[in-house]
């Protein structure tokens, strides 16, 4: 395991076998590599870095600094043919390299919804978080429930996309190819993004899905279990693992 001090492999890699197909802004990625063969090979990308809101992390780990004391987990991949362990051993030694960076709290989440394409084929059968139980985080409950679009590629447009385009901030070229190639049209000179997004997702078939919200886990970091337990938590642990995913969403 090593940090991958270029972002691009790290990110390419999330995008082609991460469910969501989208890379976070992150502060510090790490890589599991197979070194079996001549040239090693990555395997398995961590992704920590910074939520869209502070509260994210200030309200599971009220004491900590958001964004350099904790931060969030917001992509966790290692391909199918990893053996056994390897999540567990891989998560392990990215939180030894994050307390040495003087991290002590991470926040993690589970998407528990199954989704699939327009055509009815299962793109995300739904997470629990089962790695995240298997290693004791703190299962401090749902995220705030929410809407969704669901594009027919079974991913998720999520709003801090949607805003990047109605702002043109950096990152929306990217966001409107991702409509554009689903089969929106492309935006006309001088149209008003917010419009041309309203008008791209209806041409792409997105629907809305309601989210009874992601499942949220906190891991605290520390040497000795005393320093661990010495982390205030600000939400209430729940001492019951989530073991089911929801239901898959109705068809529209």
């Amino acid at each position: 395991m090593d940090v991958i001090p270029d972002e691009e492999p790290g990110k390419q890699f999330v995008l082609t076998h991460h469910y969501s197909r989208s890379y976070p802004v992150a502060k510090v990625q790490f890589g599991l590599y197979d070194v079996s063969g001549r040239a090693r090979r990555l395997t398995g990308v961590a992704v920590f870095g910074v939520p869209v809101s502070s509260a994210v992390l200030t309200n599971p780990l009220p004491d900590l600094r958001p964004f350099s004391q904790s931060v969030e987990c917001s992509r966790f991949v290692l391909l199918p043919e990893c053996p056994g362990n390897s999540e567990s051993w891989f998560l392990s030694r990215c939180f030894r390299a994050l307390l040495s960076d003087g991290v002590r709290g991470v926040v993690s989440f589970a998407d528990p919804v199954p989704r699939r394409t327009a055509s009815g084929v299962l793109v995300m059968p739904g997470h629990v978080g089962t790695i995240y139980a298997a290693t004791n985080a703190v299962y401090a409950g749902r995220a705030t429930a929410r809407t969704v679009k669901l594009l027919p590629d079974g991913t998720v447009f999520n709003e801090r996309t949607a805003q990047k385009i109605r702002r043109q901030e950096q990152g929306h070229q990217y966001a409107q190819e991702q409509l554009i190639a689903l089969g929106a049209p492309r935006p006309r000179p001088g149209c008003d993004p917010a419009i041309w997004l309203r008008e791209a997702l209806s041409a792409v078939g997105a629907r809305n899905v309601r989210h009874r919200g992601a499942h949220r886990y906190v891991f605290r970091l520390g040497r000795t279990r005393r320093e661990r337990e010495e982390i205030k938590l600000g939400l209430p642990a729940r001492y019951v693992y989530p073991k089911c995913p929801d239901p898959e969403p109705a068809a529209p």
